[in-house]
């Protein structure tokens, strides 16, 4: 019997610097994901601000860190470096950190949402682009895979150390958003030490990217067709609050148990986004992110005609392995496709259509819901689902490998 030699995926180590990227985003994550999910309790419960201003709030800094995705992006193709405005995001995230924990009103409260999600959006954006910079192309999808594996279980462990911390504080508020700062700071330090941009290849490296509209048409024709498919298919992201809604509305989950919804869909997410970067580089990426359109509406299905709580949590584990799988193969798809100079500018686009299609997703849903309940929210999203992978099989030529541009 005759053992076939390794493919070169597997003999291709994961550079230590995409290592790197990714603990800093799992760190960064672990802060976030306890920011995320006691803020707005904290400003109802201990400051006593209005359901209408905290919905406000959260509306101002998503937008926030939407348009500054898409302006670092394009800045870090001027500059040829990524890492600096990288630094500079993480910084902004990390100084957050302390303003909340020393918050006495809404507007301390305000301030430091703000920048944690400016900083979040300004980092975004060039650091998928370096991903794809520091990358070999046999591994792409490997090293996009495991940023996302390893960013997403920053935000699983965070639920979990979120839940312990407010038991071992007893509800103390200031106490752990001070704790928050920790994982904040080391993601910080790691990045500063341990990230450097690739060295440049050719003189012209060395200068100034101008940024010309011009520059647009050379993303290419596959490009801004991979853009239509994402934008269809965010239509059906209703987005976790809808899931949450779904289990507590419909299935009696109490307050105290709703961080399981988010520590099991990020715990999926983050499983499912490794292996299937991986295999990525062994098989078409497109087929792949059918596979996960075709996974989505699975958890739809199951979200819609779950009759008790342990089905509808198993819609959830379902959706979180369709946005491993869908994420990583648009990420891996894009620094495939997209010239290497205008890399952050492709990326950038990605988000701004993401966000403009989740906007829609969620007042849609939103809609949906109040009037005929959630499980009708979930399948429309089917339906939207099945039309982004009939728009996928038609719009996109597959082939078995991408081939970097």
């Amino acid at each position: 019997m005759t053992i076939s030699p390794p493919s070169l995926s597997d003999r291709v180590p994961v550079p230590k610097a995409i290592w790197a990227i990714g603990t800093a985003s799992f760190l960064i994550n672990v802060s976030s994901a306890i920011v995320f999910c006691l803020s707005a309790v904290y400003m109802k419960t201990i400051l006593g601000v209005a359901t209408g201003w905290i919905g406000l709030l959260e509306g101002i800094v998503e937008a926030c860190a939407c348009a500054v995705k898409v302006f670092s992006g394009v800045f870090s193709d001027y500059l040829r470096r990524r890492k600096i405005i990288m630094v500079c995001g993480f910084g902004l995230a990390t100084l957050a950190r302390p303003i909340l924990a020393l918050s006495a009103s809404f507007g301390d409260v305000f301030i430091s949402r703000v920048l944690d999600r400016i900083g979040n959006g300004i980092q975004s954006t060039p650091r998928d682009a370096l991903v794809g910079d520091l990358s070999p192309d046999s591994i792409k999808g490997t090293c996009y895979g495991l940023r996302q594996s390893l960013a997403t279980a920053g935000s699983f462990f965070g639920g979990i150390v979120g839940i312990v911390a407010m038991h071992l504080t007893h509800k103390n508020f200031h106490q752990v958003f001070w704790l928050t700062a920790i994982p904040a700071a080391l993601g910080f330090i790691i990045l500063v030490f341990a990230v450097k941009d690739p060295a440049p290849k050719s003189p012209e490296e060395l200068t100034r990217h101008p940024i010309r509209r011009t520059d647009l048409p050379r993303l290419g024709r596959i490009y801004w067709l991979l853009m239509i498919v994402a934008g269809v298919f965010t239509l059906a992201r209703v987005g976790e609050a809808m899931l949450i809604l779904h289990a507590h509305q419909n299935f009696g989950l109490s307050e105290t148990y709703i961080p399981l919804i988010l520590i099991i869909y990020n715990g999926t997410n983050s499983l499912a986004s490794y292996p299937i970067g991986r295999l990525s580089d062994k098989v078409s990426r497109y087929t792949l992110l059918a596979v996960g359109f075709a996974v989505l509406i699975v958890a739809d299905v199951l979200l819609a005609a779950a009759g008790n709580l342990t089905t509808m949590l198993i819609g959830v584990g379902v959706w979180g392995v369709q946005i491993g799988i869908t994420q990583s193969m648009f990420m891996a798809l894009i620094a495939d496709i997209v010239p290497q100079d205008l890399r952050g500018t492709g990326f950038g686009i990605f988000y701004l259509v993401s966000a403009v299609s989740l906007v829609l997703a969620g007042t849609i849903g939103g809609t949906i819901a109040q009037v005929y309940g959630e499980s009708m929210t979930f399948m429309a999203s089917g339906i939207v689902g099945a039309a982004a992978l009939a728009t996928l099989l038609i719009l996109i030529p597959f082939r078995k490998k991408s081939v970097p541009a």
